[in-house]
């Protein structure tokens, strides 16, 4: 690095002093990004790898250069999905997270020292400045990398954009640094991903010992963004939104919150339609019965977010929830494109880039097409669950760069089947409508689901994601988090909730397609209030109201898709079993929260679950307060 380059940094001593002793790789563009992916040489095949004591030389990952990108396939199946065990905490600070010494017996300054002496070991290091959070709302960050992963570098790039050499600014001073150190998974960790966050005073370091970018370019900048939230009083939301046009030109934004797998990239996509061009909404799993309808006149969709959705305090205006996307590029999970014609959208966008993209666990070949349906194989016969492409957001059509209010907050889910034979918690109808204080309890116990393809399995049975179902990525407390989404639901009144499935409805297999109705049927209403709606109090108080009817473009949606408990293979014997199974696992996750810091609105709301409030109890709790704000704000209107 030209030392005229280093004078518009302000650095740490430590990392100063590295990078004053190295050869140092800026990017001006990307294409210099695609080019150290391959090690800056023209091969079209390039491996990753690393001399490691004890171990020899052991590649991480082989990179194939193709006609319309980059492919890239980790050599251990293991690192082709994100761990959900895989973040530890270095520093002293208030966390519930696992401490680095409570887990491995010994301070984290150790291994960070010993992290630096690696980096000064490597040949060459390539620097990425980048924007935690995007370009004009983020926050200065590094990314710090042995030369030979250079498609890391790419990936983060493409993630989180990146300042070229020649635009970098003077006093460019990073409030996060992310360290990648791929061999001491393998030295110290027993080849198992590990992401250490270590939150100094207005520094945030990270420490990536792998190159899967899930859990540290991906994940660990959310972590990143949800530390600096929790230290100036925001959030920011794991939830995908849209802007839907319908073909009355009436215009509704839904924002659909949940953990990886629950509908979030499904929301902003179009729905998957049969050959004759029927949307099938379901099939029963013991019959084979299947339900389909006809949309012709489906809406327009212009994305707003796939992921992550910043709720900046700046954005409010005390009346519907004001968000606007935290990223610069998605990180598309691709596993139900099982061939062609299933996504058009997404496989025009990747078969023919407006410049080449960066594909992971795709089975590419050199100088061919990759082509999205074709994942890698974990072993003969199993594919990948968890193949991606990383499409920057200039790629995606009709996106919106500009913040939106949010009319709808959906929580998504995914169910297993249930029936009275097998009960389970798929007891959930196409959606059900929240009041505000159940649509903050969902958000604290946000079940992982069922089957969830982007993460590595822990056990069976429900999991909890955690607070705001971002809580695998946060660093600090979870009361904080949970008080936080109590005050953005408190100080967002006009915008509404409800609850989706995906996967199951009782005994039938619907995949997405109970969402996409779902969005198209709300879109045409304009919005939801659940004291106008023909609604019926679930069975189930968590479920809040069921649908009554459901009619779409001249179709009537069969009832038992509404409420599970009509079905004939559960009826309210299955129905209660799955209604008891839910009610169980929320009070066993919400007791964790009754804290001295808890709000004391959110223990009033956790202790009404705990004694088995009626849905009618969750109403009065927030909606007087509600009520007085909408009128408020009406008023203000009319003035």
């Amino acid at each position: 690095m030209e030392k005229s380059l280093l004078k518009k940094f302000i650095l740490p001593a430590e990392l100063r002093n590295l990078l004053e002793n190295k050869e140092v790789i800026l990017a001006e563009s990307r294409e210099d990004l695609i080019d150290l992916s391959f090690g800056r040489s023209a091969d079209n095949i390039y491996e990753v790898s690393y001399d490691t004591p004890g171990f020899g030389n052991i590649v991480e990952a082989s990179v194939v250069r193709c006609k319309n990108g980059v492919s890239v396939n980790y050599t251990d199946p293991y690192l082709r999905r994100r761990d959900p065990d895989c973040m530890v905490i270095g520093d002293s600070r208030p966390t519930d997270k696992p401490k680095f010494k409570d887990k491995y017996g010994a301070e984290f300054d150790a291994l960070r020292t010993e992290t630096f002496a690696w980096f000064a070991e490597q040949d060459e290091l390539i620097v990425v400045p980048f924007m935690s959070g995007g370009e004009e709302n983020g926050y200065p960050s590094l990314l710090v990398a042995p030369a030979n992963a250079g498609f890391f570098a790419t990936c983060l790039a493409d993630l989180q954009g990146f300042i070229p050499r020649s635009k970098i600014p003077y006093s460019f001073k990073p409030r996060a640094v992310i360290y990648v150190a791929p061999s001491f998974r393998h030295t110290h960790f027993g080849g198992k991903q590990v992401v250490v966050h270590n939150r100094l005073e207005k520094m945030h370091e990270m420490f990536a010992y792998n190159l899967y970018p899930g859990p540290s370019a991906k994940k660990g900048v959310y972590g990143v963004l949800l530390n600096i939230g929790e230290e100036e009083g925001w959030t920011t939301l794991h939830a995908s939104a849209v802007k839907v046009t319908t073909p009355y030109e009436n215009d509704f934004v839904i924002m659909h919150e949940g953990a990886s797998g629950g509908g979030k990239s499904e929301m902003t996509s179009a729905s998957h339609r049969e050959l004759d061009g029927r949307l099938l909404l379901g099939t029963n799993l013991k019959s084979n019965e299947k339900y389909y309808i006809e949309m012709k006149d489906e809406s327009t969709l212009q994305p707003i977010t796939d992921d992550m959705a910043l709720a900046l305090p700046a954005l409010q205006n005390g009346k519907k929830l004001v968000i606007i996307d935290a990223e610069y590029g998605w990180f598309l999970r691709i596993n139900h494109i099982t061939q062609y014609g299933t996504d058009p959208d997404i496989e025009r966008a990747t078969i023919h880039p407006k410049e080449p993209l960066m594909f992971l666990s795709i089975n590419g070949k050199p100088e061919a097409t990759c082509l999205i349906w074709e994942p890698s194989m974990d072993a003969p016969g199993k594919p990948c669950p968890n193949p991606r492409v990383i499409l920057p957001r200039r790629h995606v059509e009709n996106t919106i760069d500009v913040p939106m209010e949010i009319d709808i907050r959906s929580f998504g889910i995914r169910t297993p089947p249930c029936t009275r034979d097998n009960p389970t918690y798929g007891i959930i109808g196409i959606f059900h409508i929240l009041p505000p204080a159940l649509a903050w309890l969902w958000r604290l116990v946000a079940p992982r689901g069922h089957a969830n393809p982007s993460v590595i399995s822990t056990g069976k049975g429900m999991i909890s994601e955690g607070v705001g179902s971002y809580w695998p990525f946060a660093t600090g407390l979870k009361v904080v988090q949970a008080n936080l989404l109590l005050e953005q639901i408190l100080t967002t009144p006009l915008t509404r909730y409800i609850l989706i499935p995906n996967q199951h409805i009782g005994a039938y297999e619907v995949g997405f397609s109970g969402q996409w109705i779902a969005r198209e049927y709300l879109s045409r209403r304009g919005n939801v209030n659940f004291k106008k709606e023909p609604l019926a109090p679930s069975r189930c108080p968590l479920l809040g109201y069921a649908l009554e009817s459901l009619k779409i473009e001249g179709q009537t949606i069969p009832k038992h898709f509404l409420q599970v408990d009509l079905q004939k293979d559960n009826g309210t014997e299955g129905y209660d079993a799955g209604a008891q199974i839910l009610t169980s696992f929320f009070k066993k996750e919400l007791e964790e929260y009754l804290v001295p810091d808890l709000h004391p609105l959110g223990r009033k709301i956790i202790e009404m679950c705990l004694n088995d409030g009626s849905i009618q109890d969750y109403v009065d709790l927030i909606q007087p307060m509600e009520s007085i704000k909408v009128e408020t704000a009406l008023k203000e209107n009319i003035a």
